[in-house]
């Protein structure tokens, strides 16, 4: 497989959870913890030797890529109000 098409898939995964990130605004702290302890468990766990190509090597790098991203760069995309709450 071209290193194209592995850069091209990791940056791709990598913008959208950024790209997410900015007009979604962060989420519940849970739903990106769970991200991250979902992107671990998806990089940490052996995959079935028939599944052994660069396809799905690829797809579950960006898979994994994606949730990291997601939930370790909520706390940069924090909404200006939930950052700064009004005081009553």
């Amino acid at each position: 497989m071209s290193l194209t098409w592995v850069f091209a898939a990791y940056a791709c995964a990598a913008g959208l959870s950024v790209v997410l990130l900015y007009f979604l605004r962060a989420q519940a702290w849970y739903w990106h913890a769970l991200s991250i302890g979902l992107a671990l468990a998806l990089g940490l766990t052996p995959m079935p030797s028939d599944w052994s190509n660069p396809r799905t090597d690829l797809m579950i790098g960006a898979a994994f890529l994606f949730l990291l991203v997601w939930g370790a760069a909520a706390p940069l995309f924090r909404s200006h109000h939930a950052m700064h709450p009004k005081a009553g």
